[in-house]
């Protein structure tokens, strides 16, 4: 039996949650508590918070010290916030607890250009303590890079690595899209642009990553990000937009050896795309095309990557990891298994 505890009650905590609750019945798995500090979430039952008409017995707690330490998981979810800095002593308290970490942190995914500090740091306590903190997720942590780098396992060479990635931003959770600015002015956009922490975090993380996996040292980097305009005036299932607002970004990324961009990385996330799409296309030996069509809907996939996650990171050796370094990801007590 696999002992977990929820960390963070959002949109995506609530259903990876919930996601842990059906597979319970698989008799190895067990939801043994879930923490958030959102003062209207705290001492509720978290089945209230699912929808439940029936409790749980598992009231969401803020005290995550005493949580870890009467219940001792095995693993911990955590879903709580996309930047490392802010979310360091939450991963320390569960990797001293002996408790293994799966985060969606999206500069977790590969944090060792924009943190190396901090990544030893958490490399060396997971190891002490015996245990693996992984940073994933679909977007960082499968569509444009995980997947990426496993389409390249059958050539026999690389030149080149392009993914496109384009999201219905209509259809995805409040957070997000609040996130990259649906709804805003474009004047108001550029200024949150300034502050560095707006808009899609985890691009930048996942063009090193596909270069480390490749083993391509790169010379530079150039990254762009601009708004998408809304043409028409639409609503979401939480937002309105007006024509002339801001419907989403236009998020790119490269990565150079001498003058040839050797990755690149297109994300379009907006409201009212029309044409939703993951592809990647490798030039190799032989080249690969990959196209997923209508997309990978991530709200969906980020709790699927968690997750299925949870087996893989019981088998890894201890320590600060990636998800090249553990075995090939699939789905974890399907209906069917």
């Amino acid at each position: 039996m696999i002992r977990i505890i929820q960390y963070g009650l959002g949109p995506i905590g609530l259903e990876s949650a919930r996601t842990i609750l059906e597979k319970s019945g698989s008799g190895r798995l067990e939801l043994v508590g879930a923490v958030d500090i959102d003062p209207s979430k705290v001492g509720r039952d978290l089945g209230e918070l699912l929808g439940s008409s029936k409790p749980m017995g598992i009231v969401v707690t803020d005290d995550l010290d005493r949580l870890l330490a009467d219940e001792r998981p095995d693993v911990v979810l955590h879903t709580t916030s996309s930047f490392l800095a802010g979310v360091r002593d939450q991963l320390l308290a569960c990797v001293r607890a002996g408790a293994h970490v799966i985060s969606s942190t999206e500069e977790l995914f590969f944090p060792f250009d924009r943190h190396p500090e901090l990544a030893a740091e958490l490399h060396q306590a997971a190891e002490d303590n015996g245990v693996v903190i992984l940073g994933t997720g679909v977007n960082p942590g499968f569509a444009m890079d995980t997947l990426a780098l496993m389409a390249t396992g059958v050539c026999t060479d690389v030149s080149a690595i392009h993914v496109r990635r384009v999201v219905d931003a209509g259809k995805r959770r409040l957070p997000l899209q609040r996130k990259i600015g649906v709804g805003l002015e474009p004047a108001a956009f550029e200024e949150k642009k300034k502050t560095g922490t707006f808009g899609h975090v985890g691009l930048r993380e996942s063009l090193l990553f596909v270069a480390d996996g490749l083993g391509w040292q790169l010379d530079r980097t150039e990254e762009t990000l601009e708004p998408v305009i809304a043409q028409a005036d639409m609503t979401t299932a939480h937002l309105s937009v007006k024509k002339g607002q801001v419907a989403g970004l236009a998020h790119h990324i490269s990565g150079f050896v001498a003058e040839k961009a050797v990755l690149t990385l297109e994300l379009n996330m907006y409201a009212g795309a029309d044409d939703p799409v993951d592809a990647i296309h490798v030039e190799g030996t032989p080249p690969i095309d990959l196209v997923i069509h209508g997309g990978i809907f991530g709200d969906t996939a980020t709790v699927g990557a968690l997750t299925n996650a949870i087996p893989l990171v019981l088998r890894t050796r201890p320590g600060l990891r990636t998800m090249k370094d553990l075995p090939v990801p699939r789905v974890f007590l399907s209906t069917n298994g």
